[in-house]
């Protein structure tokens, strides 16, 4: 399976961990399969060594006092004719003198006691070499007359260990060699079992591979296994947000034509009326003033239409929202305000700022600070001021307001006018791209507030529209409309020092 570097791979992940378990286990299986073969070897000869004990037992008497051992003629080569393992016995007197057999054999430990008759066993060395030891207490029914007596008759017959151990070679080959034929057999099934499991990825991996690069229709979770029964649904939600994010995008592209074919429309107009009329020898100065200003006028239309998409664009650009630093909003109004000043007065419409640095002081209170983007939300406070001068009739007003919250909890930003306002139910549809309020002659694209929108949607604030003016309306007067903006306050303290951000520049809108 090809794997990018460093990747991980979820075959061989399984596979590490179903083998892990076996490749250890077996080891500890050869251990216990040793310890289990060598009690098996040593049952059988255990049982032949305590007979042969109990036998020398039984040639043990007292004669005139003492302790007596003897063998029958030929019982001795008989006793040590083993060819695979070396034979010992011995024969100790009640007053623990020896008696018979070999001098070498140890004895038992003082401890170790055992009732009069009954054979025990215990592992010793004789000559430096391992041997298996059966032994027993022979009572001697005149040991009270013996002097000196205090225990009863030791008889000790000793074997090495050859037999024994070949014995348990031949068990530990009988049952581990199978074994090393097993084990890679059964790490092939294993494998090509794991292989047989994760075919359906595979295939669910081929199907998606073989789409077409516009086909985002969901994908049949019934032909996927249960286990990936959750991927798939999120893959099918991710592909049905890419398709509205499609088709939003279609749609915006569209309009953007649309709204870009109207001023170029306009432009190509006039400059070939300018050409007929140069054409047909018409030069009076007003004609040709004329069709320059309609020119001139559907260039800046197109000029603020592509300055508007390139606001959206960067409005929606989650990378640029994401490098946020500290942002005074209160410098950043009053400086916005400044910039439309010499429009309002052309258009003789009271412009004024309301909240910190209004009386033209410095120094701005902390909490007016908020975390963000200074070029996006210089961008916002630009969108709603040039559209409540758009829509604000000459000798109207418009106030741009922050307000702090005493409690350090939000900082709002407020646009209001004096306009017509915007009825109840087109106050949703006005943040779409391209809506134009009903009832209205302004110039205008259509995506000043959706951008004023999204760039609240990328900073976390609230954005509300409201009346300026509440309750009844006076007749000959206008509701107005107010939009309120929310962010959260952050302290001071706890902001990244960026100061140049709150005065970086943007673009017209």
């Amino acid at each position: 399976m090809n794997t990018l570097r460093g990747q991980r791979s979820l075959f061989g992940e399984i596979l590490d961990w179903m083998l892990a378990p076996l490749l250890l286990l077996w080891p500890m299986s050869v251990a216990l399969t040793w310890l289990v073969a060598q009690n098996i070897a040593n049952r059988p000869y255990d049982r032949a060594l305590g007979e042969m004990a109990r036998a020398l037992s039984q040639q043990v008497s007292v004669d005139q006092g003492r302790v007596a051992f003897a063998l029958p003629p030929g019982a001795d080569q008989l006793l040590r004719a083993d060819e695979a393992d070396q034979i010992y016995f011995q024969v100790l007197g009640a007053r623990g003198e020896y008696v018979g057999g070999d001098h070498t054999l140890p004895v038992p430990r003082e401890d170790d006691v055992a009732a009069v008759g009954e054979v025990r066993y215990r592992d010793d060395e004789v000559h430096n070499e391992a041997v298996r030891v059966a032994y027993l207490w022979v009572a001697m029914p005149a040991a009270p007359r013996i002097p000196g007596a205090t225990s009863p008759a030791l008889v000790q017959v000793a074997e090495t260990l050859g037999k024994r151990s070949q014995l348990a070679t031949e068990i530990i080959k009988g049952v581990i060699l199978p074994q090393f034929v097993i084990l890679p057999l059964a790490v092939l099934l294993v494998w090509l079992a794991l292989a047989r499991g994760i075919a359906p990825l595979n295939e669910l991996q081929q199907r998606i591979r073989r789409r077409a690069a516009d086909d985002l229709s969901p994908i049949d979770e019934m032909e996927a296994p249960e286990e990936v029964s959750p991927l798939v649904r999120a893959i099918n939600d991710l592909l049905e947000r890419l398709d509205r994010s499609l088709a939003t995008q279609r749609r915006f592209l569209a309009d953007a034509a649309h709204q870009l074919k109207t001023p170029l429309a306009g432009l190509r107009t006039q400059a070939e009326i300018a050409q007929r009329e140069i054409d047909a020898g018409e030069r009076e100065p007003e004609a040709l003033k004329r069709s320059l200003q309609q020119i001139a006028l559907s260039s800046q239309r197109a000029a603020h239409m592509v300055n508007q998409l390139l606001a959206m664009a960067r409005a929606e650009d989650r990378e640029l929202a994401a490098r946020v630093a500290e942002v005074r909003l209160a410098r950043l109004a009053t400086e916005t305000v400044r910039d439309f000043v010499p429009r309002a007065l052309e258009k003789r419409i009271d412009l004024g700022y309301e909240g910190p640095g209004a009386d033209g002081e410095t120094a701005e209170p902390q909490r007016s600070s908020v975390l963000g983007h200074a070029l996006l939300l210089r961008e916002m406070i630009r969108n709603l001021v040039d559209n409540a001068l758009h829509y604000t009739p000459p000798g109207g007003t418009v106030t741009v307001r922050v307000v702090s919250d005493p409690f350090g909890q939000v900082v709002v930003l407020q646009v209001e006018d004096s306009g017509p306002g915007i009825p109840a139910a087109e106050r949703e549809l006005v943040f779409q791209p391209f809506y134009r309020a009903l009832g209205t002659d302004v110039d205008g694209s259509g995506l000043g507030l959706a951008i004023v929108a999204e760039i609240a949607r990328q900073h976390g604030a609230t954005l509300t529209l409201d009346d300026t003016r509440e309750g009844p309306v006076p007749e000959g007067s206008s509701p107005g409309a107010r939009f309120t903006v929310r962010f959260a306050a952050w302290p001071a303290d706890r902001l990244p020092r960026a100061a140049p951000l709150a005065s970086g520049t943007a673009n017209p809108a």
